[in-house]
């Protein structure tokens, strides 16, 4: 049987999943993404031309392929129209590739408003949303009140009732303005009619395409360390991140999934508030930053970048399962005179490996690195293992060591093209496969 597999981050998010699932694309019929929602932000660059999906799996640049989005992502209608025009303006067409989850809920205009309400609250204990409503539209599902595609498509009674009742609670909220809640209603009702043609049972279409053999590939959002149960909470969002996430998202068994591929960049980032032990300061900090554009795709913060951090890695490679990663950004570390690796972190109470529930652990504790050689001759580009640079290829080695993980992919540039695919790896063995 063909290998279906997970491809999800193994640090804060932002590490290139979106340039992976592009790569392996060709090898699958099916990329469904499971969790998240348009505050997720995918880049892929194609022959120099630049991609940036939010809700829609980067598996839509390759005729054929079928895309899903499961019930386990909160869906804005009017962020997925604007997405689905924004890729036919640039000759991507969805139709008859694109499969939405009957069962997702929708983000609805009351969510933006009571997030933005939410972070302020916070004051200096802030979360750092994107305020797009995500996690309120969560809080409405987990809480049994929110509103399901099928609902929008459905009795159009039921559904004035229940977005009378939903806005009714939050001019509960909000007193200090009235929303009115036959506006919302009149909007969902038009949304209805361009949903329609793409919604479905995603559990039955996946588990159809997998008895015939034809290889699926789930999409994470996000990341492990952002993952509500197993990320940094409470800076975490608002769903399972974690391989967990892809059966409960999207309705199939944990033996659909065949095989799991981590993706982390050859250093640290993170965007939004919370612990970032090896988070830099100084100039080198913006020299990574410029170097790897590292500003939001969603929303275009700059992120906040650091050294290689082992302990997260290795802890997403426990919680998740995974096989291999795919190490991203390599290129951004060319020139530099030397690159450090965290081992471990060193607190007012010892020494620790891994990583710690309680975040109050990390106050003050000090990244424990080991510190190796960097590399003149640029990797920008290159293909082949054997040709990256020998501190090239003993910085990744060493990272495999400190990660408990092999690197099956390495990235050395934004394009598709410029990727290698490590020689005997567990992902050249999926390449393999027909």
């Amino acid at each position: 049987m063909a290998t279906n597999i997970a491809v999800l981050g193994a640090q804060w998010g932002d590490e290139g999943k979106g340039k992976i699932v592009d790569l392996l694309t060709p090898h699958f019929s099916a990329v469904a993404r499971y969790q998240g929602g348009h505050n997720a932000g995918h880049t892929v660059y194609v022959n120099g031309t630049k991609f940036v999906l939010h809700l829609i799996p980067s598996g839509i640049l390759h005729p054929g392929v079928t895309c899903i989005i499961g019930n386990g992502v909160v869906i804005d209608p009017q962020a997925l129209f604007k997405e689905v025009d924004e890729l036919a303006r640039m000759g991507v067409d969805v139709d008859g590739r694109l499969l939405v989850s009957e069962k997702a809920h929708v983000i609805l205009p009351y969510h933006r408003e009571l997030d933005v309400l939410s972070e302020a609250r916070r004051g200096e204990r802030k979360i750092g949303t994107t305020s797009r409503g995500i996690g309120p539209a969560y809080e409405d599902k987990i809480g049994r009140r929110g509103i399901r595609i099928c609902d929008v498509l459905g009795d159009r009674a039921a559904l004035a009732e229940d977005v009378r009742e939903n806005v009714h609670a939050r001019n509960q909220i909000i007193k200090d303005s009235t929303l009115d809640w036959k506006p919302v209603f009149d909007q969902l009702v038009v949304y209805a009619e361009r949903l329609r043609g793409w919604v479905g049972d995603v559990s039955l279409f996946l588990a159809t395409a997998i008895r015939q053999d034809r290889r699926v590939m789930f999409e994470g959002a996000q990341a492990t360390l952002l993952d509500i149960d197993h990320g940094t909470y409470p800076f975490v969002t608002s769903s399972n991140a974690s391989i967990g996430g892809v059966c409960t998202g999207l309705g199939v068994p944990p033996r659909a999934i065949g095989g799991v591929l981590g993706v982390a960049k050859a250093y640290t980032t993170r965007v939004g508030e919370g612990p970032l032990p090896t988070e830099l300061s100084d100039s080198l900090a913006d020299r990574l930053r410029e170097t790897g554009q590292e500003y939001g795709a969603s929303t275009g913060r700059p992120r906040r970048c650091g050294w290689y951090d082992a302990v997260v890695v290795r802890y997403s490679a426990r919680i998740n399962g995974i096989d291999a990663l795919a190490l991203t950004k390599l290129d951004v570390l060319d020139g530099l005179p030397e690159v450090k690796i965290c081992t471990g972190y060193r607190t007012a109470n010892g020494d620790i490996t891994e990583f710690p529930a309680d975040l109050r652990t990390l106050d003050g504790a000090q990244p424990i690195y080991d510190t190796l050689p960097g590399w003149d001759t640029p990797t920008k580009g290159v293909t082949r293992y054997d040709a990256l640079p020998r501190a090239a290829q003993r910085y990744i080695r060493r990272l495999e060591e400190a990660s408990g993980v092999e690197c099956g992919i390495v990235s050395t540039g934004s394009d598709r093209s410029e990727t290698i695919v490590k020689p005997s790896s567990a992902v050249e063995r999926w390449f393999a496969e027909r």
